[in-house]
């Protein structure tokens, strides 16, 4: 395919100074009341509560904040979550509008809020063809930017747009951020629909952007996201046609780059959370006992939300298995991989 060949695109290799290792102290694992879904940091927190009372300037000051500073993995997730949030608190987006229309803040989380609503609509394409020009808006709102170009990734792959004009958009994004985890996640999911599920080609672009990225980039768990995919395809009963050792490595260096952050800490939660996950399905039991500890209260929707209804409930379930499989117990009856017959839900966009 084309695309296949705009996406192997070949990175930049340098290099840096990694982060000490964080050490896991023994404690014992946090009670499950005691664990949160999708716990915000300070910053964010700080901006979620000002929303609820419809104030949208800590919102503006946190996103300008990530532009300033060019953090475009956090300014991605920020703008991710205030646009959940606005989903059902719009009023403070709506007077940020009102106030500042043209903030390139604003029309980012705009742009990523009506790609969300259009998602779950059965008439998905059709309207996120009407989003176009916001994404348009949200892209020169600050031409370094490359949050508004996973977004329109995503977009691509719900209009089901072709592979030309897909990888025009990649070249793009990986012009302004050539190791974005973000827009890789995107590109991946473009490539198993792609595929139509072919997950050792999903491998090989996973691999390539992970052996060529920084080793406490985020990429480095995007082979454990296409392990994942695997996992809980189909029947969710195995691998398909990727061997086991490349699970295993695809868990290996998740594990790396996990151990590089600390322990409880909310930004590499959703990463721990996958590769538990991960771990559990490989039964390397005591591996994911300490991504468990490394979790610590931070729970997170994905992958739980995809196997359960109630992803707190599952997570807290998986834990406790986990726990006992490393501790010698035989496993309890009802093997939590999924409460949906073992298929990961595909609403994750």
């Amino acid at each position: 395919m084309v695309v296949t060949m705009a996406l192997l695109h070949p990175f930049n290799r340098t290099a840096r100074t990694t982060r000490a290792l964080q050490p896991l102290d023994g404690a014992p694992l946090p009670a499950d009341d005691e664990v949160l879904l999708d716990a915000p940091d300070d910053r964010l927190g700080h901006a979620l509560v000002a929303a609820a009372r419809g104030e949208h300037g800590p919102a503006a000051a946190l996103l300008a904040g990530t532009r300033g500073s060019a953090d475009w993995e956090m300014r991605d997730r920020n703008a991710r979550r205030l646009a959940a949030f606005a989903r059902s608190r719009p009023e403070w987006l709506q007077r940020w509008t009102a106030a500042d229309p043209h903030d390139p803040d604003l029309l980012l989380v705009r742009a990523q809020l009506e790609v969300d609503r259009a998602w779950d609509s059965p008439a998905r394409a059709e309207l996120l063809r009407e989003v176009s020009p916001l994404i348009t808006a949200a892209a020169r709102g600050d031409d370094r930017d490359p949050v508004p170009w996973r977004i329109a990734l995503d977009h691509a792959r719900g209009t089901r747009a072709g592979h030309k004009y897909f990888g025009e958009l990649w070249e793009a994004a990986l012009r302004r951020a050539p190791h974005h985890y973000g827009c890789h996640v995107a590109a991946l999911r473009y490539l198993s629909e792609s595929w139509q599920g072919s997950h050792s080609e999903c491998f090989d672009f996973a691999d390539l952007a992970a052996q060529d990225a920084l080793p406490d980039s985020l990429i480095q768990a995007l082979p454990s996201r296409a392990a994942l995919a695997c996992l809980t395809d189909g029947d969710g009963s195995g691998s398909g046609s990727v061997p086991r050792a490349r699970l295993h490595a695809a868990a290996d260096r998740a594990i790396a780059l996990s151990a590089r952050f600390p322990v409880a800490d909310p930004w590499p939660s959703p990463i721990r959370n996958k590769l538990m996950y991960v771990l559990f399905r490989l039964e390397r039991w005591q591996e994911a006992l300490t991504e468990a500890h490394r979790i610590g209260p931070c729970a997170t929707s994905f992958p739980w939300d995809r196997l359960s209804d109630d992803p707190l409930a599952h997570f807290l379930r998986v834990r406790g298995e986990i726990r006992a499989r490393a501790a010698g117990a035989p496993p309890p009856s009802g093997h939590p991989r999924s409460e949906r017959g073992g298929r990961a839900a595909s609403g994750d966009h």
